[in-house]
């Protein structure tokens, strides 16, 4: 092989790992992940949910559906082990188990309401809503993502440490919160599509 063949050689060689999938995957911005995550006005999916509580030896295990209507509805229905259904619609929370039921203004529940809000904004692209109550931190590139969320109210960061999620494109994957007290929950997500 010539040497001028094999400076062609080497150029044809880089040029094939620029155009990789591996160089294309560009560091993803805040903006441009609230810009993907907001194209979606609905959305519905499955989840598996594992808490492990520090007073139990086994870790809680749940699964059910969630159903997200832009920009304020986020539906939680728990179908195993026990039906169990959690609607945020606007600032009322309703839990309903069995019989009972439960209506709670969020505004009256601050750390419950950074919990929830962390979730339903991030669905809805709000980073507003999100910059209010945590400090932001997002690594990875838009066919893999990790979004991290510190508390910035002494309220909120009593209850919760940080809420850590991960996705693809503009879905979330996973949720997994980790307490202030340890205790810690890691929803898994699957997308379905949404009721007719």
């Amino acid at each position: 092989m010539t040497r001028l063949t094999r400076s062609r050689l080497w150029a044809l060689v880089w040029l094939a790992l620029l155009a990789s999938p591996l160089a294309q995957a560009a560091p993803l911005s805040i903006a441009q992940l609230m810009a993907a995550l907001a194209k979606n006005p609905q959305g519905a999916a499955t989840f598996t949910e594992k808490k492990t509580i520090a007073i139990l030896d086994q870790p809680v295990e749940s699964s059910g559906e969630l159903l997200f209507i832009a920009p304020a509805r986020l539906e939680k229905r728990t179908l195993k082990p026990k039906p169990e259904t959690m609607v945020l619609d606007g600032d009322i929370l309703t839990i309903e188990r069995g019989q009972r039921k439960h209506v709670l203004q969020l505004k009256d529940y601050p750390e419950v309401a950074g919990m929830i809000e962390s979730i339903r904004a991030t669905l809805a692209g709000d980073r507003k809503a999100l910059e209010r109550v945590y400090r932001l931190a997002l690594e990875g590139s838009q066919e893999r993502w990790t979004l991290v969320l510190t508390p910035l109210d002494p309220k909120v960061g009593a209850v919760i440490a940080r809420i850590r999620m991960e996705g693809a494109r503009d879905g979330v994957r996973s949720v997994e919160i980790t307490q202030a007290d340890g205790d810690s929950s890691l929803m898994t997500i699957e997308k379905r599509a949404p009721p007719q």
